[in-house]
C-alpha cells in the first residue's frame, strides 16, 4: 500500500475517532441513570439488532471473551436495561434480550447525537456540507471493504447502524451508520 493510503488511513481514524469521543462525552454529561459503560451500550445496541441472540453470539460479534460478556450482561440485568431467558430448546443457553427502558435510551441517545452533530453541521458551509454529503457513500464502501476478511482472519461484521455501540461496531450506529450509543463508536458512556 502506497503511503498516501496509510497517511489518508491515519488522518481519518483519527479524525472519527477524536469525533466520536467528543459526542461521546458531550452526550454523556446529560445522560440519565444509570450512566453506563461504552461496552454495555455496545452490547445493547447489538441484541436490540439481534433480538434473541446467545451471550456467545454477542460475543462474537463484538469480538470479546465470552465471560467478559457475560459480565456485561449481568451488569444490564441488574440495570433494567436487559432480559436474558432461558432458550426452550436448549436450556444451557440464555436468550438476550434488551427491555422498553433500553430501548428507549438507545433512540434518545440516538436523537441527541443527530441533533449535536446536525448544528454543528449547519454552522459549517454549504460547500463543506456538500462535501462530507458526497463523502458518505465512499465511507460506507470503505466500511463493507473493512468488513471483509484479510488474510484468512474472521470476517468482522460491522453493527448496521450506519452500515453502527454500535452499529459495530459498525453497526453501532444506531443511525445507519451502525456506530452505538456510548463507545468510541458514537456511544453514551
Amino acid at each position: 500500500m502506497g503511503s498516501d493510503g496509510v497517511r489518508l488511513g491515519g488522518d481519518l481514524m483519527d479524525v472519527t475517532m477524536a469525533m466520536r469521543r467528543l459526542v461521546r462525552r458531550r452526550l454523556r454529561d446529560a445522560s440519565p441513570p444509570p450512566d453506563l459503560r461504552p461496552a454495555q451500550v455496545e452490547l445493547m445496541v447489538v441484541v436490540d439488532r439481534n433480538p434473541g441472540m446467545s451471550v456467545a453470539a454477542a460475543a462474537r460479534e463484538l469480538r470479546l471473551a465470552d465471560n467478559s460478556v457475560s459480565t456485561l450482561v449481568n451488569q444490564l440485568v441488574r440495570a433494567g436495561m436487559l432480559r436474558r431467558e432461558t432458550d426452550p430448546d436448549d436450556r444451557r443457553t440464555a436468550r438476550l434480550e434488551v427491555t422498553d427502558a433500553a430501548r428507549r435510551r438507545i433512540a434518545d441517545w440516538r436523537d441527541r447525537r443527530a441533533r449535536l452533530v446536525g448544528a454543528r453541521l449547519e454552522e459549517l458551509s454549504e460547500e463543506d456540507r456538500e462535501t462530507i454529503t458526497a463523502a458518505l457513500p465512499a465511507l460506507r464502501r470503505l466500511l463493507g471493504r473493512l468488513a471483509e476478511p484479510t488474510d484468512g482472519a474472521p470476517r468482522a461484521v460491522p453493527n448496521g447502524e450506519a452500515g453502527g455501540v454500535g452499529g459495530g461496531a459498525a453497526n453501532d450506529g444506531p443511525d445507519g451508520a451502525q456506530e452505538h450509543p456510548s463507545s468510541d463508536n458514537g456511544g453514551e458512556a
